[in-house]
């Protein structure tokens, strides 16, 4: 299920997901006791997003042993579009119209791949998250990021990305 795309004018990061093919999903409901984003001053911290796509993890397993390496690639672009979902909602919670528009940069990424010791590619497979954000939002998607290996993930996700951005 999708959330329908607002109104948007056609240099808003919405019309740009939108020329790509792209619709932001409804934003996906948190799988434990946290919540989905917290907002602080003029920053929205958003959770970790795993691969998840209509309800589904897009794929389950360690890379590249049981994902391999390009579908990871995707699944961190999916987590990508996922936290974008999760942004907009804290956007209109705080009250503020506009949507992603009213992003003004990404500050950070933390993304997680799901490996053993000898995966040594984890900035490849947060490419997929980070290229993202930069084809919707330009300049304003650069970022610093942290690209880390972990023996496992939350539900068997081979990826999970979480973020911080400044909204204005």
């Amino acid at each position: 299920m999708t959330t329908p795309q607002p109104n948007i004018d056609s240099n808003s990061p919405e019309s740009r997901l939108q020329a790509m093919g792209l619709v932001l999903p409804t934003p996906p409901k948190p799988v434990a006791a946290y919540i989905p984003f917290r907002v602080s001053g003029n920053h929205v911290f958003v959770a970790g997003q795993i691969p998840f796509r209509d309800g589904k993890l897009l794929a389950a397993g360690a890379v590249p042993a049981k994902v391999p390496v390009p579908l990871a690639i995707e699944c961190a672009r999916q987590c990508a579009l996922n936290g974008l979902a999760v942004v907009r909602e804290a956007i209109a919670a705080a009250g503020m119209d506009g949507g992603l528009s009213r992003v003004v940069q990404f500050v950070r990424l933390g993304v997680f791949v799901a490996c053993g010791p000898e995966f040594t590619d984890h900035p490849k497979v947060a490419n997929g998250a980070s290229e993202l954000l930069v084809e919707v939002f330009g300049d304003r998607g650069r970022h610093a990021r942290a690209a880390v290996g972990a023996p496992s993930l939350p539900l068997g996700a081979p990826v999970e990305v979480e973020f911080v951005v400044e909204v204005g």
